[in-house]
Parts: structure tokens; C-alpha cells; sequence
């Protein structure tokens, strides 16, 4: 039986997370730790993510 590589970071596979609203109070759900609520408009930054961003040179 032969193993697979692990896959690079910016394939692993991302994570639905949630949290109330920083600025409401509503539960919203993100992306890896980032999140936009439609409730007011509040958006945590992206620095707060689980993850790292993909670079230009990913892309």
C-alpha cells in the first residue's frame, strides 16, 4: 500500500466555524475563523483567521 503525500497547506480543506457577532450579538458562521455578519455589517479582520491566506503567487 503505498501513503499519499500530505496535502500542501492551501489544499487542506477549510472549516465552517461560528460565533456570535462581536457588534449584535447574532450567530453567524465563517470561513476558517472569519467572519462578516449581514445582521449590521460587522467583519472581524482578516489576521484573526485559523488559517493563513493564499499569497499571490498561489493563485
Amino acid at each position: 500500500m503505498t501513503r499519499r503525500p500530505d496535502p500542501e497547506p492551501s489544499q487542506m480543506p477549510h472549516e465552517i466555524t461560528y460565533i456570535g457577532c462581536a457588534r449584535c450579538g447574532t450567530q453567524i458562521a465563517g470561513l476558517d475563523g472569519r467572519y462578516a455578519c449581514s445582521g449590521c455589517g460587522w467583519v472581524n479582520h482578516w489576521s484573526e483567521g485559523h488559517t493563513e491566506l493564499p499569497t499571490e503567487a498561489d493563485g
